[in-house]
């Protein structure tokens, strides 16, 4: 198990592992969140075939917060659909230059989609996703939609909400096919908010039909002494597994972090900082 470096600076983290390999080297997708911007970013880290950091970067930052930026592979070409709910919509992006420059192409949903998750599955595109609403929405229920083709007509299932509950419903990380049979891993926000990964098992998929059985639970123990409050990202590529363990922490300084928030909004100082440069 090889663990991402920590960050340079406190108030940060990253989650939301999605990975890839490509000759020789791994490339670890993640979201980067900033409490003092209360933005987060899509950052990459490389590693050769030492399980050694090569490189590092930012893959992706617009003006609103990205996260989940899960991968998809169709007609050669590389695409992310990251979670970017605040823009009101849910954006496709396509790899320019791997693994630093993406271009959106497409809008998926003309709905703020939470942590969705796109496989393909028989002869059609099947999404996961959760939707923002009161009372913890997206943290209980499990929307589907349906596509022939990755850049759409997206449709939504006849029996959206499909799933519904704090415990097993809000997408967790890659979609995956197992003896033929497709597998969702799914977070448990029953306690809190990410607090394991439950996995289900998808036993019928329609247009207008879908049932799932749990299968497995993952617990954050064990993992990273001190960080047993969570485990919320199951994601995999080939014979690679990616997830992330949390730590939950109180700081004396949340107040002034607070207040730098809120005065680098009021400069228009919380931006990625291309967009400030381009601004001055």
């Amino acid at each position: 198990m090889v663990w991402l470096p920590a960050g340079d600076r406190s108030f940060q983290f990253v989650a939301d592992p999605f990975g890839i390999e490509r000759d020789g080297v791994v490339t670890v997708f993640v979201e980067a969140f900033d409490y003092r911007v209360r933005r987060g970013e899509i950052h990459y880290f490389q590693y050769d075939r030492n399980d050694v950091l090569i490189d590092q970067g930012v893959a992706l930052a617009e003006p609103f917060h990205l996260s989940y930026p899960s991968l998809i592979e169709d007609g050669g070409e590389l695409y992310m659909l990251p979670e970017g709910y605040k823009s009101g919509v849910l954006t496709l992006y396509r790899c320019v230059r791997f693994p630093d420059r993406w271009e959106s192409v497409q809008t998926l949903l003309d709905v703020p989609a939470i942590d969705a998750t796109v496989v393909r599955s028989g002869a059609r595109w099947w999404m996961f996703y959760a939707l923002p609403g009161p009372d913890d929405r997206a943290m209980r229920e499990l929307h589907v939609a349906w596509a022939d083709r990755l850049e759409g007509p997206w449709t939504a299932h006849a029996g959206n909400p499909v799933r519904t509950g704090a415990a097993d419903s809000r997408p967790g990380g890659s979609a995956f096919e197992r003896e033929g049979v497709l597998h969702l891993p799914v977070q448990d926000c029953s306690g809190a908010y990410g607090s394991r990964i439950r996995l289900l098992r998808i036993d019928s998929l329609g247009p207008d039909r879908f049932e799932a059985t749990e299968v497995r639970r993952f617990e954050p123990d064990g993992f990273l002494d001190g960080f047993s409050d969570g485990l919320h990202t199951l994601s995999g590529t080939g014979g690679m597994t990616f997830i992330d363990v949390k730590s939950v922490n109180r700081s004396p300084l949340e107040r002034y972090i607070r207040a730098q928030y809120k005065l680098r909004r009021l400069f228009r100082l919380n931006g990625p900082r291309s967009q400030r440069a381009k601004a001055a």
